[in-house]
């Protein structure tokens, strides 16, 4: 048996991932554990679980990689302060403890981390090769083209390359600072939202908007060519200085200063988030486009964060020339600890790799799962008022029921998920059918913005009755947008509403997963990766004779997704999620105790809002 341990740490979405003789065993970020969004230190609690779920001590590990070259990271940061000096001092500064005493002594903090019991190598994986490696390995290619997009790595900020069999070549790539995540996270920050986190609700803003600064964008700040690379006008932004993402150009060119955040949205945010939406989605068509000329292969591999903007996913899949795409569930840095310990397997160790036609990943539900017997001890010692549901028939039945009723329902299933989205296990469900759903489920259960759009979970065979879905096209990860079908969307009134007010108009039969211009973030969903969840969505067909359910995360604003039975319990009591399901444990929000132990105010003040 070989046992290997991937990481990533220090930057964004530490993660653990293990892999023994190839097969992924387990994998979880470390923010569900310690329930600090997005945290970056070194992940102990994922690597614990990882080794619990295998039954392995860190003795039993053969290999452990990083998914960074921290050495050449940091001649970068050395590199781009000198050119731009003074200025940035202060966030050089700023930095500089940390790479001292802890970034350029990795091996020394992982076997740390490892309680000092790993003796053996640490393998170090340059940031695109882990992404790259996260995309191809777990695929259901014999052999594909690869593209990854991300902020920045160590000097690269886009690669491309291939895959075949049980190896990866990367042959071309994008330097920093000219970046498109970089260039993405400049709009979030311009339009108030949190880098690295608001990027979500900047393509969800979009279709709000007109693209009438998408001329000016690739007119001053980027040169784009026709293969996708380009670029930027430095002028226009700061963060190689380490201030800010934006400079006092940028404001001149866009008409005043940054949003301040949670100001009022104005036509303006709205229409720059339409056009660098728009102009993202154009450079990577361009890109996956040279990367078919240069490949000639007829699938392509998608990772990096930037392959999380699903938008733009659907769009290369519509319009690019690939018969078929696979885009790494946690395309983020996360999954870069997966791509590593996958290319030390396979890529280092030599070792065959034969590919699973429904993919390697296993719908991605990787971490922790709970008992029924660990769930009753829990909601006994908390007075919790339940009812206990033997048999995946009745209890499916049961909370079919209750979701027709327009309950918003909390469900706690198997595995958590890896990466940034919930597929079933740990969700929050409700009608798509109620055209008051997005409303309460973004300002009374989630805690946030009107405009974020709900994602449709689909039974796989009948999405193309909802979706413009291609015959045998799958999204299992919730990673590409689809428009909703002309046969499900509802005539307008002459007079379409302008900006926020597009919210109150009804589009399709399915209006709380329909956003306002007619698309649908797509999780289609089948009994081999899904199980109960699948069932769950027959027995809701059976009631209505609807096939699609909201599913969005289990958490609120600011939150990650829980883990725990705990995490879920504490999130029901404090919000207006209506009933709750642990495993087999249905509990009723009427039937609770008056008073919680977590009232709403005292809950949101635990998590940083953005």
């Amino acid at each position: 048996m070989t046992a290997i341990l991937g990481i990533s740490a220090f930057y964004h979405d530490s993660a653990a991932a293990l892999v023994i003789d190839g097969r992924i065993a387990a994998a979880a970020q470390e923010e569900r554990f310690t329930r600090r969004k997005h945290d970056a230190s070194f992940p102990i609690h994922a690597i614990g679980y990882c080794l619990e779920e295998a039954g392995l001590a860190p003795e039993q590990l053969d290999y452990v990689g990083f998914y960074d070259k921290p050495l050449l990271k940091f001649e970068r940061l050395l590199e781009t302060y000198l050119q731009y000096a003074p200025r940035g001092f202060r966030s050089f500064a700023a930095a500089l403890p940390g790479w001292i005493h802890q970034k350029l002594h990795l091996p020394r903090e992982i076997r740390k981390g490892l309680h000092g019991k790993y003796a053996k190598r640490c393998v170090f994986v340059e940031h695109h090769q882990s992404h790259a490696a996260s995309a191809f390995f777990p695929s259901p290619f014999d052999e594909a083209a690869i593209l990854t997009l991300d902020g920045v790595g160590e000097w690269a900020t886009a690669s491309f390359g291939f895959g075949r069999g049980n190896r990866i070549r990367l042959s071309h790539e994008l330097r920093f600072p000219h970046s498109l995540g970089l260039l993405y996270s400049a709009f979030t920050y311009f339009c108030g939202f949190k880098v690295n986190s608001g990027e979500y609700k900047l393509m969800g803003l979009a279709p709000f908007g007109r693209p009438v600064y998408a001329e000016r964008i690739l007119d001053k700040l980027i040169d784009l060519k026709p293969d996708g690379s380009f670029r930027m006008d430095m002028a226009y932004f700061e963060y190689c200085q380490g201030l800010r993402m934006t400079s006092k150009k940028f404001d001149r060119l866009f008409g005043g200063p940054p949003r301040r955040p949670e100001s009022p949205l104005t036509q303006r945010e709205m229409d720059l988030a339409a056009s660098i939406q728009h102009v993202t989605e154009e450079i990577m068509l361009r890109a996956a486009r040279r990367v078919h000329e240069e490949t000639g292969l007829a699938d392509l591999c998608l990772a990096g964060g930037v392959a999380l903007n699903c938008v733009g996913n659907g769009r290369i899949l519509r319009e690019g020339p690939f018969e078929r795409i696979w885009i790494q569930p946690a395309a983020g840095d996360a999954g870069g600890a997966l791509g590593t310990a996958l290319l030390i397997w396979h890529q280092l160790l030599g070792n065959a790799r034969q590919a699973d036609p429904e993919d390697a990943q296993r719908g991605s539900l990787l971490g922790p799962r709970f008992s029924n017997e660990e769930i009753r001890r829990f909601l006994d010692s908390q007075g919790a008022r339940y009812r206990r549901i033997d048999g995946d028939d009745a209890l499916c039945a049961d909370v079919a029921r209750l979701l027709a009723e327009e309950k918003v329902v909390g469900w706690v299933h198997g595995r958590m998920e890896f990466g940034p989205r919930a597929l079933g296990s740990r969700s929050i469900l409700g009608d798509a059918r109620s055209p008051a759903m997005q409303k309460v489920m973004n300002l009374k259960v989630k805690f946030r913005e009107s405009f974020r759009p709900f994602a449709p979970a689909v039974l796989k065979d009948r999405a193309r009755d909802y979706f413009d879905l291609g015959k045998g096209q799958e999204s299992p990860y919730m990673l590409l947008v689809a428009p909703v079908a002309e046969s499900q969307r509802l005539p307008l009134c002459d007079r379409e509403a302008a900006g926020l007010e597009k919210l109150h108009v009804l589009r399709s039969t399915i209006p709380a997963v329909t956003h306002v211009d007619f698309s649908a973030r797509v999780e289609t969903v089948d009994p081999e990766r899904h199980g109960r969840f699948y069932r769950l969505l027959r027995a809701f067909e059976a009631r209505t004779g609807c096939p699609v359910l909201v599913n969005t995360s289990f958490n609120i604003r600011g939150e990650p997704i829980v883990c725990t039975p705990e995490d879920a319990y504490r999130c029901f009591m404090a919000t207006n999620i209506d009933v709750l399901v642990l495993e087999n444990h249905v509990l009723l929000k009427s039937e609770q105790p008056d008073a919680p132990n977590h009232p709403v105010d005292e809950y949101l003040a635990r998590f940083e809002l953005d």
